[in-house]
């Protein structure tokens, strides 16, 4: 496992044991409720402003849940995509019927949570997209935090 400090905060990547067997993890703690994570992670309008490579998304539910289709614009492409899981603060999909990257929320307590995203262990090339993704995340709800306050 290989782990940072940016800015005080824990960003891990490693391998893990997860439902869907023994993956690559990437991970970055924040210090936004696990709620807040939750709800971005599952809002498919808000995909596009946390991942790197999503510039669109057509789905047919706007909050994810067990059986969500749809499909997701990247650069140069519409790519058909199913939700395969989404159970209590962790979801998992297939893009193009290949199991693809997993996705969960682990709460740290008093306004802090991990954020995962859990990857196929073929997919070590998608380490950065993910770190890119987290940080943008991060970024998004800590901004939609102030904004409240």
């Amino acid at each position: 496992m290989i782990a940072a400090r940016i800015d005080g905060r824990m960003t891990r990547v490693g391998t893990t044991q997860t439902p869907d067997g023994r993956r690559l993890e990437v991970s970055h703690v924040l210090s936004v409720p696990a709620t807040d994570a939750w709800d971005a992670l599952i809002d498919t309008t808000r995909w596009p402003d946390w991942s790197p490579l999503i510039t669109g998304v057509e789905a047919t539910d706007r909050r994810l849940r067990p059986g969500t289709t749809g499909r997701v614009r990247i650069p140069g492409a519409w790519l058909p995509f199913r939700i395969t899981e989404c159970t209590s603060r962790r979801w998992t999909w297939r893009v193009l019927g290949i199991p693809a990257t997993g996705h969960r929320v682990d709460d740290l307590g008093s306004d802090r949570c991990r954020v995962a995203v859990e990857l196929p262990r073929y997919a070590t090339g998608y380490v950065p997209v993910c770190l890119r993704a987290l940080e943008t995340l991060e970024s998004l709800l800590e901004d939609d935090e102030q904004a409240v306050a």
